[in-house]
């Protein structure tokens, strides 16, 4: 296997993602990389580690896509960025997966753009794994199309089944509707169509998900359009976010309660492991042909290596075959 790594990508880069790319190398041996970026710089990062150089190859790529810049013109612009050429890797199957902390934006765009959908996909969607009481659960679609049709959101349904068999390796993931009530018909057009949909495609289809049940651990895919499913992303972050602080202010606040929060320390710890992004890697972007990985933009060296562990799990567990397989077995529904 082959991945390509986006060396620039994130507010860490360089540094942290070439220190992830080789504790990912330290942990298995069935991969190599193209480290895309500033040779020079990169080159510089890898002396301070006693790693195996045989299974890195080094892309020259001096131009940065940053998040600030508008995705279409930066991807069609710089053509030498790190993005750019690692994503071209993917396109020319000289690379299996992709992986970045860049742009979102940049990073969808340049997916359609270079790599393409796969034949059948409508649209690719984001699809960022969260985490519940007892596992996890994958959101889909979280911000690829704000304007989706219900044959979207069937697809986003095969395509999350696909990721969770292959990569968590859940048999038969239970899929929800993100949707303002339980009841069949309950919801917009876009969610009353799609739910008559989606008990008709061959899924463990397991009715609408209120959003207070999307981290109960009775779903594995929960789909929704992007602006949803966006909009449930961020909310989640922030309040876990908010959650946290006020928890850190209240254990603080006077000597008793400091000594009863040092006694609870461990499992306040497992708490944040369990919500603690880099423990996950990123979001797959399903439904490009070549795997795609989107890491947090602020990911640590574990983060990185996370990313690139979900990347050599991604191609092992033939997710991309999966839903060309799905895809093709389910008639063309009219919108």
């Amino acid at each position: 296997m082959k991945f390509a790594i986006d060396v620039f990508g994130g507010d860490n880069a360089p540094g942290a993602v070439i220190e992830g790319c080789v504790l990912a190398l330290d942990a298995n041996n069935d991969f190599s990389l193209f480290l895309a970026g500033d040779e020079k710089k990169i080159r510089h990062e890898l002396q301070k580690y006693k790693t195996d150089l045989s299974r890195i190859e080094i892309i020259d790529a001096p131009e940065i896509i940053t998040c600030d810049e508008q995705p279409t013109l930066a991807i069609k612009r710089k053509k030498n960025s790190s993005m750019v050429k690692a994503l071209e890797l993917v396109a020319e199957k000289k690379a299996d997966c992709f992986v970045s902390a860049g742009s979102s934006g940049a990073i969808l765009t340049g997916a359609t753009l270079i790599v393409r959908r796969m034949k059948g996909v409508k649209r690719p969607a984001l699809a960022p794994v969260l985490p519940t009481r007892e596992g996890c659960v994958l959101l889909i679609d979280a911000g690829a199309n704000t304007d989706s049709k219900p044959s979207y959101l069937q697809q986003f349904a095969l395509m999350g089944k696909a990721y969770m068999q292959g990569v968590m390796n859940i048999e038969n993931p239970r899929i929800g509707l993100i949707n303002n009530g339980v009841e069949a018909e309950k919801g917009n057009e876009l969610t009353k169509h799609t739910y008559k949909l989606l008990e008709q495609t061959p899924i463990n289809f397991a009715g609408n998900c209120e959003a207070r049940e999307i981290l109960s651990g009775n779903y594995d895919v929960v789909v929704a359009d992007g602006f949803v499913g966006n909009v449930v992303l961020k909310l989640l972050e922030g309040l876990a976010g908010t959650i946290f602080g006020m928890l850190k202010d209240e254990l603080t606040s006077n000597t008793r309660v400091k000594i009863g929060a040092l006694m609870s320390k461990p499992a306040f710890r497992s708490i944040k492991k369990k919500m603690d992004y880099s423990e996950y890697g990123g979001a797959p972007v399903l439904g490009i042909d070549g795997g795609i990985i989107k890491a947090h933009g602020s990911s640590n060296a574990k983060a990185i290596r996370s990313a690139i562990n979900q990347a050599r799990k991604y191609v092992i567990g033939n997710v991309n075959d999966s839903i060309l397989s799905a895809i093709a077995d389910i008639p063309v529904a009219e919108d």
